[in-house]
């Protein structure tokens, strides 16, 4: 995990990349952007927001044959190297960038290459380089002021609530290619920035893994245990299935199965499910690996713990203590009323 609160921009170069393939020119500030207190802080926001927003799992450079013929990860190498003039490095990654540019549908704009200080990951502060591009601009209007009235005179320029791409590099794993984030609002032209500029390919560290099985015990949940058994079970298999990661350091896929899937009908689905599903979660041959607690504290916010029923009625259950469902909570079908019903045991209602 990162935290970007205490980041500073260290060093900034602005240039301008168009599209090649429409003979669109490449410009290349000679010298670095000065800022001020308030543009530093509108420009770590603009930057650093995506970031802080999106879950996003880790990257890093990977190349088909050898990193050292990967001109991104030879060019961040030589910025945390610090020793070159970083406006120069910064002019060589806009080039590459330029040189990805000759798609008719990628747009031009303004590339932001920084050199970030005061990254905390894991806990520790490391250096960092960001790269950011702006595409979309906004029409806005400014006033001047006559004698006798205001005129209206449109103008445009970019909107710093919307970043359109952006990657940060951590001085992380360098011989291994780096860890790095990405994120891009505009997805159609994903490759070209993901693949092409940046070449980066998913780093399947415990975080990773831990993220990508529970996404998939989700939708076994969803598409399979729902449909066998009730919205009921359906939650508490979720249930069973976060409470575990949370207990253990090591996942054990035998242990987990026997640990979370009550039903034994289940348990050949769920290794079914898991052989055909396992390239979309890109967790293919994976049965044990170290938990990370940061994946699971997210997972758990994001599982719905609900039962909607379509009598505008919700049943919450308790991720925490997930046997008071089990015991206090029983479904069953009335002949009279043609309807299903959930009966609910407690001895006292709590005061709110």
């Amino acid at each position: 995990m990162i935290n970007l609160y205490s980041t500073q921009i260290d060093q900034l170069s602005i240039h301008r990349v168009g599209n090649k393939s429409r003979a669109e020119g490449l410009f290349l500030s000679a010298t670095p952007c000065q800022m001020n207190d308030e543009l530093h802080a509108l420009l770590k926001e603009y930057f650093f927001k995506p970031f802080r927003e999106k879950d996003e799992d880790y990257l890093r450079f990977a190349h088909e044959v050898d990193l050292e013929f990967h001109t991104l990860q030879q060019l961040v190498k030589r910025a945390f190297a610090k020793q070159e003039n970083f406006t120069n490095i910064a002019q060589d990654i806009t080039r590459c960038l330029y040189e990805q540019s000759d798609h008719p549908h990628i747009k031009g704009g303004e590339v932001y290459v920084t050199y970030l200080e005061g990254i905390v990951h894991d806990n520790e502060k490391v250096d960092g380089i960001g790269i950011f591009k702006s595409e979309l601009t906004q029409d806005f209007l400014q006033f001047d002021q006559g004698e006798t009235q205001l005129v209206p005179r449109l103008e445009q320029g970019i909107n710093l609530s919307k970043l359109d791409k952006g990657a940060l590099i951590l001085n992380v794993d360098g011989e291994d290619g780096f860890k790095l984030l990405s994120v891009d609002s505009n997805r159609y032209d994903t490759r070209y920035w993901l693949e092409r500029f940046l070449g980066a390919e998913p780093l399947a560290d415990e975080n990773f893994k831990t993220k990508h099985y529970l996404k998939m015990c989700q939708d076994f949940a969803r598409q399979v245990v729902l449909p066998a058994e009730d919205k009921k079970e359906e939650v508490l298999f979720m249930n069973r299935a976060v409470n575990h990661f949370a207990k253990n350091d090591t996942f054990e896929e035998t242990q987990f199965m026997n640990d979370v899937i009550e039903n034994p009908d289940l348990i050949p689905e769920f290794r079914h499910f898991k052989t055909e599903q396992a390239p979309k979660y890109k967790i293919e041959d994976l049965t044990t690996f170290p938990i990370a607690n940061t994946a699971v504290t997210a997972a758990r916010k994001k599982i719905r713990n609900t039962i909607e029923l379509d009598t505008n009625i919700q049943i919450k259950m308790d991720f925490i203590n997930p046997e008071s469902a089990e015991r206090f909570v029983e479904k069953g079908w009335d002949e009279e009323k043609q309807m299903y019903y959930y009966l609910v045991y407690f001895n006292q209602e709590r005061k709110s």
